[in-house]
């Protein structure tokens, strides 16, 4: 007699959190809180640059698009191996500036049902951010780097639905437990 057949398991939920914005909006704080409230380890995008990239922005010349795209693809990848190695989720930060950079990250879920891809966009004025960078010490991206992103910004549409857009200009405690409680709310929504 046959066995009985038994339906597989689905794969568990997992969720890449990619928190975004223009220099100085906090994305390293935001997605630092996500990260340890959630137990997801957490990707500095920065930390991904190749030199060459980090010469340029300290020397105040703004990235072009090619310089960007082997940068983007490497934080898609890197927040991929943190998931194949069995978390729940990953959080990382990274500028995503215009949509054709979203969309570079936008393309690690195809092929796994299971994985859900969220933007956290941090927005704020240009001048709020200006007094943040300028504040900064020991940083290579400076004050003059905030205009540069604000001339390529394109904020995210509405069409954009991965997208949770979040003002920056209330308190850093604020925002900090606006962006969990919208994760948590986001990831409960998307629970198979």
């Amino acid at each position: 007699m046959a066995a009985p057949h038994r339906p597989r398991p689905l794969p568990k939920d997992q969720h890449i959190w990619l928190v975004t914005g223009p220099a100085g909006c906090g994305k390293s704080t935001v997605a630092k809180h996500i990260a340890d409230s959630l137990h997801f380890p957490f990707i500095e995008g920065d930390e991904y640059h190749p030199k060459a990239n980090i010469d340029k922005m300290s020397a105040g010349i703004p990235l072009t698009d090619a310089d960007r795209w082997d940068w983007l693809t490497a934080l898609r990848e890197a927040s991929i191996h943190e998931l194949d190695k069995g978390s729940d989720g990953v959080v990382l930060t990274c500028s995503a500036l215009k949509r054709k950079y979203r969309d570079v990250i936008r393309v690690a879920p195809y092929f796994t049902p299971n994985v859900h891809l969220h933007f956290i966009y941090l927005d704020a004025p240009e001048e709020v951010l200006l007094q943040r960078v300028s504040a900064r010490k020991n940083h290579y991206m400076g004050a003059n780097m905030v205009h540069s992103q604000f001339e390529v910004l394109e904020r995210p549409t509405p069409d954009e639905i991965d997208v949770i857009t979040i003002d920056v200009t209330q308190s850093q405690e604020a925002v900090k437990a606006d962006a969990l409680d919208r994760a948590n709310k986001t990831m409960h929504s998307t629970q198979s």
